[in-house]
Formats: structure tokens, sequence, C-alpha cells
């Protein structure tokens, strides 16, 4: 089994590029490092680092050991994080994660149960899109994260987090009130090829349900916030796909359900790997509830 210590040691000085600065970052010597790579290299029998004249470069076996070696330092911070928590008693704060719509929609009747069951209760909730939510979960920054994807694709894993399917829901047309197929109980998505749209990026789930209805969407506005998706739909600017969740909490917009197999998106939450914080699972039932 390999030692972390000298996983750890090899990680500083990959990223230090430098025996002398990963030592002091260690708090080592510079021969205590050296004596640690080596042991290392005898151990797996393999050349880690090229030495050279200018400095040194990972061998293939080097750079593959320290990918591992960055996941056990992320683990590590998640533990000493989860460690600090429960030693200091920090199990009523839970901190939260969620792409804009879910904040909008059933994040705060969560909360809001769980604050009814849980004395004390401390929450914070930060807003951000997936790969900044899994990092700060996989680094302890969040006890739970929301995500979703296009329910349309392979199922979407992250490393170093666990998943939870939570549900799927059906994507909807949004248009203003005057458009021309506000009335419609249903639509074609081509029908809305000459439109305008909105998304919130240019290239993620509304763009692609375009594309696969026959037309390239012209997206002239591009945001996530859904007062904003709200206003320039309801203006007459814009239209877009939204979940049927939020579809529901905006005024002023007609809604109208998407013929033939809508798109739909597939909501998850991710957690730690282990020692998950004790709240998630009740704030998850709440959430599906």
């Amino acid at each position: 089994m390999l030692d972390p210590k000298r996983l750890l040691t090899f990680r500083a000085v990959a990223r230090e590029r430098s025996f002398s600065r990963a030592a002091r970052e260690l708090a080592l010597t510079q021969p205590a490092v050296s004596q640690r790579i080596r042991a290392l290299e005898v151990q797996l029998g393999e050349r880690l680092i090229d030495r050279g004249r200018g400095g040194f470069t990972l061998t293939p076996a080097g750079s593959l050991l320290l990918e591992h070696a960055e996941a056990l330092a992320e683990r590590l911070r998640l533990a000493e994080v989860q460690l600090a928590e429960a030693l200091t008693g920090a199990q009523r704060r839970l901190r939260i994660g969620a792409f804009p719509s879910m904040l909008a929609t059933r994040v705060p009747s969560a909360i809001a149960w769980l604050h009814e069951q849980v004395d004390g209760l401390n929450v914070s909730v930060v807003q951000g899109g997936t790969a900044e939510l899994v990092g700060d979960v996989r680094d302890g920054s969040l006890h739970v994260a929301l995500c979703f994807q296009d329910g349309g694709e392979a199922r979407r894993e992250h490393e170093g987090v666990r998943r939870v399917d939570l549900f799927d829901q059906p994507m909807v047309a949004l248009v203003g009130p005057a458009h021309r197929l506000a009335r419609r109980k249903r639509l074609r998505l081509e029908e809305l090829a000459d439109d305008v749209w909105t998304a919130a990026t240019p290239d993620g789930l509304i763009h692609r349900a375009c594309v696969a209805a026959g037309f390239e969407p012209h997206l002239a506005y591009l945001t996530a916030d859904p007062l904003a998706i709200r206003a320039l739909v309801a203006a007459g600017l814009a239209v877009t796909l939204t979940g049927q969740l939020l579809a529901e909490q905006l005024d002023g917009v007609a809604d109208v359900e998407v013929a033939s197999a809508p798109p739909r998106q597939g909501i998850y939450a991710v957690a730690p790997p282990a020692g998950a914080h004790p709240l998630v699972a009740p704030f998850l039932d709440a959430l599906t509830a």
C-alpha cells in the first residue's frame, strides 16, 4: 500500500516544481523530501520525475500518480472539515448549493420544513453552476448541492462525490401573453424556430432541444435569473424553455406544453462520498415530498 505521506510529498513537489519549495511547504528538509520521492519510486518500480538541467518534468507514471495524490488531498481536506464540525458540535449548520430555478422553487419550502424539525438550525445557501457546486461539495465548503442535467443524455457522474437522483421534470415553452401561441395548450418546438430566444448558456439543454427539433435558435439573451427570464418573456422580447416547477411561479407569461417527447431536466444532488451531514437526507426528502 502506498504511504500517504509519500504521496502528499510527491504532490507538493509536482505542484511546486521544486524540491526546496516543497520542503518549505511541508516543513521538512530537502533531503527528507528527496528521500520520500525516491522511496516512492522504489516501491512502484517506476521513475516518477525526469530531472534535467532546467528543472524536471513528470513521467507518464508521475502524471498518473499526481491525479491520485490530488484526490487523496481533497479527501483529507474534506475529512478535516467534517471532523472539525463534528468536534465543535456544528451539526445544526447546513450549507446548501443550488442552481437558480431550484432555489426559486422547492429549496425555500424544504428549508422552512427543516427549521420546523430542528431547533437552532442554521442554514446557508449559495447559487452556482454545476462545476462550481460539485467542487464546493468535494472540498467540504458545501454539505450538499442540487444540480441538473439533460434528461435525454447519459447519466452524468462527478468524481469525488456521491450522486443522489431526485426527480425528472418536463420542460415547457414560455411565451409572452401577446404571443401568437400563448393561448395554445400544446405546441411543437419547431413552431418557435423564428422567435428570439433566451437561455442560460449558448450550448446547453435549450440549444440542444432546438437543434433536435430541426432549427438553430436565435439566442439573443443569456441569463439564468428567473426574474430576468420572466421579464424578457413577458415583454415579448424572447421565448424559452423552463422546468414545469419554475413555470408555475412566473406570473405574466404563458407556459405551453411541448408536444411529442418534450425535453426533460434530471434533478439530482451531490454529497460527499462519506461522512455526509446528518441533515442532508431529511433535506432531500423534503425536496421530493
